[in-house]
C-alpha cells in the first residue's frame, strides 16, 4: 500500500514535466512564427492561449487523477 504514495508523486512529476514540455514547445513554435510574420501575431497569439489553455486542461486533470488514487 505505501506503493501508492510513490506511484501517485511520479505520476504528478511526469504529469507537470509533460505539461511544462508541451507548453515550452508551444510557446518556441509561436514565437518563432511571430518572428516570420509579424502581421499575422494576434491570430497565432490567439492560438497559442488557446492550446495552451488545452495543455493544462489536460495536465490538470492527470494530477487530479494522480491525487484521487491516493484515495482509492
Amino acid at each position: 500500500m505505501e506503493f501508492v504514495y510513490i506511484a501517485a508523486g511520479f505520476g504528478a512529476a511526469l504529469t507537470v514535466i509533460g505539461g511544462a514540455f508541451g507548453i515550452g514547445k508551444l510557446a518556441s513554435a509561436a514565437m518563432e512564427a511571430i518572428g516570420r510574420q509579424p502581421e499575422a501575431a494576434n491570430n497565432i497569439r490567439t492560438s497559442m492561449l488557446i492550446a495552451a489553455a488545452l495543455i493544462e486542461g489536460i495536465a490538470f486533470f492527470a494530477l487530479i487523477i494522480c491525487i484521487l488514487a491516493l484515495f482509492v
